[in-house]
């Protein structure tokens, strides 16, 4: 399998100016209180800052001609090292509150991904019947999933040889963007909303948000340690040794890739997908070799936090603007559909799912399934301060199940899409989400609706 020639000047001058940027991102988020108001992320921040002055836009930032390439690279590091960040199942998975907010995000990940094909395929292919079949899972790539997983369906496109679809990343990219600032918008007026109508009883101004949630600085007495030395500096240094478990996994899935044109020809699984397997194989591996305690889970994700920064803004710094306008309408409609949709669940499936507080349960979750977790949480932090509504916990036991279902859509989606059961996908994940809703309704029905 050949490599690549890469001058390492190149990657180092990237790195400088995404370092640079991603500086002046902090900068801005510290210093302007109405950037703290949007709850924007630095990277996404640093991210715009990279489209205006990068190749795509000004072209004062000396980014070399390997930007479009650093985000399937980064989320194939990011999916390696996810395996060492995950806990173990615990008895209480099963409680109640897990299962009500398990429920309700899996119905949500399901229906993004069925919907958004079959919209893509009935509506948008009727008014522009031009575009890929593939079209809809920008929808979900970018709402539900992130701009990680919008790197990884760009690199699961580009797997397909032949029926590959170069654009997917940028216009996923694009979608990722998009649902941050729906996630900020949307969220606030659902605020607004519930002030109006007494919905919520915890609601809290911007200026006693914590200073974390506002200027992203945390204060002397808030500060916990980024991780724990699990190995002795003079045998190995720490912090290279997580090092080296992300990048073994990612490299293994690397390699992986390339052998398996030997046995599926022009078709190659992502590199991401076989760096997850990778991953779990070392995680289990260091079980049975009885060093899994040196493997520090903060360590790991922070590791993984920093990987996502990277690739936010090398992800949007990349976007080409050309290929985005010339899908601007396309999008545009996609994007109203998604949003409609999500109001119809938070709406509708919200009230009806959880049985106490559910206006800030459902807002967490509205701000994950449209932005990231940093807004989620500080969205639930403004109508939920004491965190009373207890939904932390449960949705982090509760992700267990559902992460792994949005590694599986994002991994086979496309393929499954391109040899002819877009139909049968979308089958199977409307169907599967909608019975998550009403499952979690019936689990409720009779218990009455707090």
């Amino acid at each position: 399998m050949s490599i690549p020639a890469i001058d390492a000047w190149s990657v180092f001058i990237d790195l400088g100016c995404v370092s640079v940027l991603i500086l002046i991102g902090f900068a801005v988020r510290t210093a302007s209180v109405w950037v703290q108001r949007l709850f924007l992320p630095t990277s996404v921040i640093a991210g715009c800052g990279g489209l205006v002055c990068g190749p795509n836009g000004l072209d004062i930032l000396p980014f070399s001609s390997l930007l479009p390439q650093y985000p399937s690279v980064l989320i194939t590091l990011v999916f390696a090292a996810l395996p060492f960040t995950s806990r173990s199942v615990s008895q209480e998975t099963g409680s109640r509150r897990a299962v009500e907010i398990g429920s309700y995000s899996a119905a949500i990940v399901l229906l993004q991904w069925g919907l958004g094909v079959l919209f893509g395929l009935t509506v948008l292919a009727f008014v522009w019947p031009d575009l890929p079949r593939g079209f809809g899972t920008i929808l979900a790539s970018g709402f539900v999933g992130g701009h990680g997983t919008a790197a990884a369906l760009g690199a699961a496109f580009n797997s397909l040889g032949e029926q590959s679809w170069p654009e997917a990343g940028a216009l996923a990219m694009t979608s990722a963007t998009v649902g941050i600032l729906s996630a900020v918008v949307g969220g606030m007026l659902w605020v607004q909303w519930a002030a109006r109508n007494g919905t919520t009883r915890f609601l809290a101004r911007f200026d006693d948000l914590p200073d974390e949630l506002r200027t992203g600085r945390v204060p002397d007495n808030r500060r916990s340690p980024l991780g724990y030395e699990t190995l002795s500096p003079l045998a190995l240094d720490p912090l290279i040794f997580h090092v080296a478990l992300v990048v073994a996994a990612a490299f293994g899935g690397y390699l992986l890739t390339g052998l398996s044109s030997v046995y599926l020809g022009e078709y190659r699984p992502p590199s991401f997908c076989l760096a997850f397997v990778c991953g779990f194989g070392l995680k289990h591996l260091s079980a049975r070799l009885r060093f899994a305690d040196t493997v520090d889970r903060t360590v790991m994700l922070r590791l993984s936090g920093a990987l996502t920064d990277v690739l936010v803004v090398c992800g949007i710094a990349a976007v080409s603007l050309e290929i985005v306008a010339r899908h601007a309408l396309p999008l545009l409609a996609l994007f109203v559909f998604g949003l409609a949709l999500c109001w119809a669940v938070f709406y509708v499936g919200g009230p009806r799912i959880f049985r106490d507080l559910w206006f800030e349960k459902a807002l967490f979750t509205w701000g994950w399934v449209t932005g990231v977790m940093a807004i989620a949480l500080a969205l639930l932090r403004v109508v939920d301060p004491r965190d009373e509504s207890e939904i932390l916990d449960p949705f982090a036991r509760a992700y267990l199940f559902v992460a792994p279902l949005e590694v599986g859509l994002v991994s086979f989606a496309p393929l499954l899409i391109t040899q002819g059961f877009a139909w049968s996908f979308v089958g199977a994940t409307v169907l599967a989400g909608f019975a998550a809703l009403l499952w979690g309704g019936w689990r409720n029905a009779g218990r009455g609706v707090g």
